[in-house]
């Protein structure tokens, strides 16, 4: 087992030896065996290929516009914000054994993140037609989740929220965690044992988020002895890796932050567990923060 510290849970930018790589993170440096992340950029006309292979993929677009071709099909014109705090974001999910080739129609920046599945699905092209809102929490635990690849999208283990919490609140609040999958007598879901990255961005340069990760006495970390309790800084590209435990943020005054966030493992859900010492935040809420949504959505 891995001891997670401030250091080794924040992955800093430039990290790659791929010039396009903004940020990558491998499972063999997270200590998991789950989740794959990238985020690149492109110039006008340059192009990316991979291939899926075992792994179920998405793409999402950050910035700028992208035509994809496949074996599984073809996509023109994916994309169109300016950057994540313009508007709501396209997407694509990929299946197994996707060979595709991204070419870059404008200056661009994507992430794309895959796990391994067994599991058939048909691709999906994601607009922001089908990307709902919620807005979440209340006071200053307010704030906005962006439904890419949500609990019951057709596909295997991934979930991909974007998140946006305005300066002065704080999201991933109360503090919840989701690392060891339980079920209640009748088989329904209790908490699922999910790996998580959450990839920043802060609407300026010099911006930065503060992120909390420690776990209990109920986390199979802390019982073998690896107990994490660290306070992390999160800036502009960096990410931040959630193996285990609860996971506020906090956004300070000024500034708004960004994270895209994916999740996955025991289940295709977001099923989480309260701090039981903070929980009753949640009935303290007047009012939601009126700064939010940032612009025009489909809310539910």
């Amino acid at each position: 087992m891995k001891q997670y510290t401030a250091n080794n849970l924040v992955i800093h930018s430039g990290n790659s030896g791929d010039p396009d790589v903004v940020v990558e993170v491998t499972p063999e440096a997270a200590g998991w065996g789950t989740i794959h992340f990238q985020a690149r950029r492109l110039r006008a006309d340059q192009v990316w290929s991979f291939d899926s292979g075992a792994n179920e993929l998405a793409l999402v677009m950050l910035g700028g516009v992208v035509d994809v071709t496949s074996n599984r099909g073809a996509w023109q014109q994916v994309g169109g914000r300016a950057d994540v705090f313009a508007g709501p974001p396209h997407a694509l999910y990929l299946p197994p054994q996707t060979a595709f080739t991204v070419t870059a129609a404008t200056e661009c920046e994507f992430a794309v993140t895959w796990v391994a599945s067994n599991a058939e699905h048909a691709p999906v092209a994601i607009t922001p037609a089908d990307v709902r809102t919620e807005i979440r929490g209340g006071g200053h635990a307010t704030r906005q989740i962006n439904n890419i690849i949500p609990p019951g999208f057709p596909c295997a283990r991934l979930v991909v929220v974007e998140v946006y919490t305005p300066g002065g609140n704080w999201s991933s609040y109360p503090p919840h965690k989701h690392d060891v999958h339980r079920e209640d007598g009748a088989g329904a879901l209790l908490e699922a044992d999910l790996d998580e990255t959450y990839y920043y961005k802060i609407d300026r340069p010099e911006g930065y988020a503060l992120q909390r990760v420690y776990t209990d006495a109920s986390s199979p970390l802390h019982r073998a002895g690896y107990p994490i309790d660290a306070a992390v800084i999160a800036r502009n590209d960096d990410v931040v890796l959630i193996p285990e435990g609860y996971h506020p943020v906090s956004s300070p005054v000024g500034y708004t932050t960004y994270y895209l966030n994916v999740l996955a493992g025991s289940a295709q859900s977001l099923t989480a567990v309260d701090d039981p010492d903070y929980a009753w935040v949640k009935q303290t809420y007047q009012s939601t923060d009126p700064r939010i949504p940032l612009y025009p959505v489909n809310a539910d």
